[in-house]
């Protein structure tokens, strides 16, 4: 960087950067290939947790963390170094102990956000602080940005955008990156527990299918032809129940050109499992099993508190009502599959819901539903019975016709898994195939392609299937009552 471009910078940035240059013309490295660490702060915290006020331990030990916290007088100097997990420790600098010298670069050099290696004896101090007294110091990092002030919140944007800051300052982002991992700890143990293996299927496609979503689509030179990032990866696993893996499961990242908002990510994280020999029954059990199963390994019971104090009770058996049912009652009239197209518009001008005239009439018939029934839900709720004509990978109910056998489950308002009986029969399945590209033809971006690999390997034989797909991001929502972009680390935001 140049003279005059230095010279454009903040002045806080001017002077960190001066600092920067005259440890450099010192001989000092600000930012060196290693330096001394012999212990990580929570251990000092856990190993020295008894000793008692004004005692020293005799022990000399080397720490690293980032200093949050400066405070410098004539003779000492008091910080608190935080690491990465949020365990913070007192520094002492005392003149009688590291000399003038040490001191006053102490003093000069360091500044707040500044990471710092210590060496010294592990102490309590006069009012009982455990504490590291200094004996010497190294910079391992030299902060050129100061940190934000610690008792102004940072906006949304900026938490988003700046997810390392928002680490650093903030214990909730802190604990929201270390609970995704104890969550996906949690789903892997429950599917082990019950015999699913996991696998892993591509995230390039020739084909999209496995949901109604409009995909990315990509070029790869080697071949000169058009990919598809994965939507869904259900046609690669159910091509695994073909072949004998009668329970799998992956945790896998989708792609979707879509919305976002704040409960949709153009990239998230699913999880989806297939049970041979199962029904949306089975998916039903499994489901409540994982999301319960997980409630517990992060909070220790189904009663999980939100970030804002809210609980929210996962535990016991959850309500099942019907999807038609539930419009027929909130419209006050009797609706079916077989309710004209016309009537149903009807019903829409009346609740005052605009129709797209793209939209078949499943389509119209889930619109009314999420227009009158989801914010009724007080409580996880799984809707049963999907229509037909929005459902092309899922088997016919058994006993209303025009309705298949999918699930929506539903909690704090917004769907977070979806459930089916599985379509394994392939001459059915082409036929829902076919009937997908034609709307595709016809301009609809979210239909699915005509996969023949996939109806080839339906043709060798699928037994009958348990299906179900979950958001992580959106389990994470339903565990800690926030919103997906603060559930995903590093979230897909437009460029400033």
């Amino acid at each position: 960087m140049g003279n005059s471009e230095v010279d454009d910078l903040p002045e806080q940035m001017q002077v960190r950067r001066q600092k920067r240059d005259a440890l450099l013309e010192g001989g000092v490295e600000p930012y060196p290939v290693s330096v001394s660490r012999t212990s990580s702060l929570k251990s000092i915290r856990d190993r020295f947790s008894h000793l008692e006020i004004d005692t020293k331990s005799g022990i000399q030990e080397s720490v690293t963390g980032r200093v949050i916290f400066k405070r410098d007088t004539g003779k000492l100097a008091f910080a608190t170094l935080r690491e990465g997990d949020g365990t913070e420790l007192q520094a002492m600098f005392s003149l009688d102990q590291v000399g003038e010298a040490v001191l006053e670069q102490w003093k000069s050099f360091v500044d707040l956000g500044d990471l710092v290696s210590v060496t010294g004896e592990v102490i309590t101090s006069k009012r009982g602080e455990l504490s590291i007294l200094a004996q010497s110091w190294q910079m391992a990092a030299k902060a050129l940005r100061p940190l934000p002030v610690e008792h102004k919140p940072l906006s949304e944007e900026t938490r988003v955008r700046q997810r390392y800051v928002d680490l650093i300052v903030r214990p909730e982002a802190r604990s929201i990156a270390r609970l995704r991992p104890a969550v996906m700890n949690s789903l892997r143990s429950s599917f082990a527990a019950r015999e699913f293996i996991e696998v892993e299927t591509p995230m390039l496609q020739v084909l999209h299918g496995g949901a109604a979503a409009r995909p990315f689509k990509t070029h790869i030179n080697a071949y000169d032809m058009e990919l598809f990032l994965r939507i869904a990866p259900e046609l690669y696993l159910k091509r695994c129940l073909v072949g004998g893996i009668e329970r799998v499961f992956e945790i896998n990242r989708n792609f979707r050109n879509e919305g976002a908002d704040s409960s949709h990510s153009p990239e998230f994280a699913m999880i989806e499992s297939y049970q041979a020999y199962g029904d949306w029954r089975d998916g039903i059990e499994l489901t409540r099993g994982l999301i319960q199963e997980a409630a517990k390994a992060v909070a220790g019971s189904t009663v999980v508190t939100h970030f804002d104090g809210r609980e929210s009770d996962l535990g016991g058996t959850w309500d099942e009502i019907s999807l038609f049912e539930s419009v027929s009652s909130a419209l006050g009239e009797e609706i079916s599959a077989s309710t004209p197209y016309a009537q149903l518009v009807e019903y829409a001008k009346k609740v005052n819901l605009s129709v797209d005239p793209k939209w078949i009439h499943g389509k119209l018939v889930e619109e009314l539903f999420e227009h009158l029934v989801i914010k009724t839900f007080t409580k996880p709720t799984f809707v049963m019975g999907y229509p037909v004509d929005t459902s092309p990978l899922v088997r016919s109910h058994r006993d209303i016709p025009g309705v298949v056998e999918k699930w929506d489950l539903y909690v704090d308002g917004f769907e977070l898994a979806t459930g089916y009986s599985e379509l394994v029969d392939p001459v059915v399945q082409r036929e829902r195939l076919v009937a997908q590209a034609q709307l595709g033809a016809k301009g609809d971006l979210e239909a699915m392609a005509l996969d023949e690999d996939f109806l080839r390997a339906l043709e060798v034989g699928m037994p009958p299937t348990a299906g179900m797909g979950m958001g992580v991001d959106r389990l994470l929502m339903a565990l800690t009552g926030l919103g997906i972009r603060e559930t995903i680390l590093f979230p897909l935001v437009k460029p400033e």
